[in-house]
C-alpha cells in the first residue's frame, strides 16, 4: 500500500504542508493552521482507511477522501487571499493537489 503513487504524494505533500503552515503568523495559528492540517491529516487516514476495506466500504472512503481534498483546497486558497503562502507555495501546492486528485479519481473509477 505504502508504494501506490497516491500515498507516495500524499505523503511528500504532508511533508512539505506541514513545516509551512506552522510559519502562518500567529493570530492564525489555532484557527487556519489548524484546519489545513486537519483536513491534510484527514485525507491521509481516509485514503489508507480505503486501502483496508473492500467494496462498499472502500468507495465510501475514497469519496470522503476526495471531499476532504476539496475542503483542503478551498483552505489552501483561503490561505493565499490572506497572503498566507506565496504566488510561489500555493502554485507547488495546487499542482500537488492536482496531481493527488488525479490519481484519487483513478482509484475511485476502480473501486
Amino acid at each position: 500500500m505504502e508504494e501506490s503513487p497516491l500515498f507516495v504524494r500524499t505523503h511528500d505533500f504532508l511533508l512539505w504542508l506541514l513545516p509551512q503552515v506552522q510559519k502562518f503568523p500567529r493570530p492564525y495559528r489555532f484557527t487556519l493552521t489548524e484546519r489545513i492540517q486537519r483536513k491534510a491529516m484527514d485525507f491521509q487516514d481516509l485514503i489508507v482507511s480505503a486501502g483496508k476495506a473492500q467494496g462498499g466500504e472502500r468507495k465510501a472512503f475514497l469519496m470522503q477522501a476526495d471531499t476532504a481534498l476539496e475542503q483542503l483546497r478551498f483552505w489552501l486558497r483561503f490561505g493565499r487571499e490572506l497572503e498566507l503562502l506565496t504566488a510561489g507555495q500555493y502554485e507547488h501546492a495546487a499542482r500537488m493537489l492536482v496531481e493527488m486528485g488525479r490519481l484519487l479519481g483513478g482509484w475511485i473509477k476502480r473501486a
